[in-house]
């Protein structure tokens, strides 16, 4: 089910970088991996760290020969109030075998698509009704 055409919150872009996702255990020493990562650190643009007690995971902007995901930012802001955007998001994606890791903050969702399917992803939500900037 596509979003409400006339919402502003609901528009697409496709980021231009290349990101990476990393898998760490929990107790893994993230200051080290911080520290090899500092270029992305200091970009403005993309990066997330998320521990649980399961596990840490990071997002970067990827170095060069690195990366293999591609960025479909929801440029929002959402009002807390709305739901069913993700589901509604994913949706589509899910028929068409597109796996996704998002990403949400205060403003915006991040969805990282692999980047051999990026086009693909394109297609099918712009066939959902979705617009692109």
């Amino acid at each position: 089910m596509p979003p409400p055409a006339d919402h502003p919150a609901f528009r697409l872009q496709v980021l231009q970088q290349i990101f990476d996702v990393k898998q760490y255990p929990c107790d893994h020493d993230i200051l080290d991996v911080l520290d090899s990562l500092r270029a992305s650190l200091n970009q403005a643009g993309l990066f997330s760290l998320t521990r649980t007690a399961e596990e840490v995971s990071i997002v970067h902007q990827a170095y060069e020969g690195e990366g293999r995901w591609k960025c479909i930012k929801i440029l929002g802001p959402m009002d807390f109030g709305l739901t069913g955007v993700m589901c509604n998001f994913t949706a589509p994606l899910k028929e068409a075998k597109i796996p996704v890791f998002v990403i949400s903050t205060w403003n915006t969702d991040y969805v990282l698509i692999p980047a051999g399917d990026v086009d693909k992803a394109v297609a099918v939500l712009t066939h959902d009704g979705w617009q692109f900037v």
